[in-house]
């Protein structure tokens, strides 16, 4: 039955949730000791012992994980070392960021490497579908941080380039590299899509977060619509005298796409989880700077409920993308049976 897939799919997910917690919330004993940071030069021996108690840092370590479990639970994530704030409330207030990023970031990955994919694979002889197989080596190869920085260079600082043959002269430059620009609060909700100076502000880091997974999609759709134009049904298409637009668009890439999901899902999880440079470079206020800003301070509250949000952001995609994969193909639940 497709229910008992479900819950059986619910039921990993959870037990992974968990084990990334544990192994997170292990990791955070040698990020250093947050009572260093937070007492100053004449604190005494009772102090940090006082602290220690008041933030329950004496406790064993397993106490600990479940203590943040059950609170987590209840949606109490704690309270900043730091800021003396709710974490929640802070994690809030960031996420739209991050999300809008993420998003545009996706759009541009899905659609272009989609579209070039397609393209690249349609017209795989030509001079310009060469060109962008060479130009995509760039996305792949390239770092993300370092992506970021040749951006700001190129249309941030800028560059002065010469019309041939002219005297004149223009630069690349003007694009906004710091920060998310002007936002408006809807309902609680703060965009840069309202106005211009945030949609110009989210450029070049959603092209720089996005270019890494639109060559690789691309390429992977690329490959699995060249195999698929090689089987024998496409073939025996052409046969019957189908014109190329059918062949291509309604026979092939509807198979092409079937295993391109698992990939692009995957995909768009790593936008969300690996924002997190591409926020430090552009300074762009996310929950990824605010994590790296967590990690100077030890901020073990902030820290861990980042990483369980990613956790469950990552986790959930994927679960999304096996129910949709076994709804397209119902051969891969492996119980021999129909949905």
């Amino acid at each position: 039955m497709m229910l008992s897939f479900i819950v059986k799919r619910i039921f990993q997910s959870v037990l992974v949730l968990l084990v990334v917690g544990l192994v997170a919330f292990s990791m955070f004993r040698f990020v250093g000791d947050p009572v260093d940071s937070m007492l100053g030069q004449e604190r005494t021996v009772q102090d940090i012992e006082n602290l220690r108690e008041a933030l329950g840092l004496n406790k064993p370590f397993f106490l600990q994980y479940w203590d943040f479990l059950v609170r987590a639970v209840q949606g109490d994530l704690g309270i900043s070392y730091r800021q003396g704030a709710p974490v929640a409330e802070i994690i809030a207030a960031r996420l739209p960021a991050t999300l809008e990023l993420a998003v545009v970031s996706g759009v541009i990955a899905l659609g272009l490497g989609i579209v070039l994919g397609i393209f690249t694979a349609i017209r795989r002889d030509g001079v310009l579908a060469n060109m962008i197989m060479a130009t995509s080596l760039i996305g792949v190869s390239l770092p993300t941080f370092l992506i970021g920085v040749l951006l700001i260079y190129g249309f941030g600082v800028g560059l002065d380039i010469r019309i041939p043959f002219t005297e004149i002269y223009f630069n690349t430059g003007g694009m906004p590299t710091f920060g998310r620009g002007d936002t408006v609060d809807l309902g609680g909700w703060t965009t840069g899509f309202a106005t211009w100076d945030g949609i110009q502000s989210i450029i070049l880091p959603a092209i720089t977060l996005g270019l890494y997974q639109m060559t690789l999609i691309m390429r992977l759709v690329r490959a699995e619509m060249l195999e698929v134009l090689r089987a024998d049904y496409i073939r025996f298409a052409r046969a019957r005298g189908l014109s190329d637009r059918a062949i291509n668009f309604r026979h092939a890439l509807k198979n092409t796409m079937v295993p391109v999901i698992t990939v692009t899902g995957l995909q768009l999880g790593s936008i969300i989880a690996f924002a997190i440079i591409t926020e430090t470079v552009f300074q762009w206020p996310g929950v990824g700077l605010l994590f790296i800003n967590a990690i100077q301070y030890v901020d073990i509250p902030v820290m861990a409920a980042y990483l369980m949000l990613i956790s469950v952001m990552f986790v959930g995609i994927n679960l999304i993308v096996d129910l949709l994969y076994v709804a397209i193909d119902p051969r891969l639940r492996g119980d021999g049976k129909t949905i």
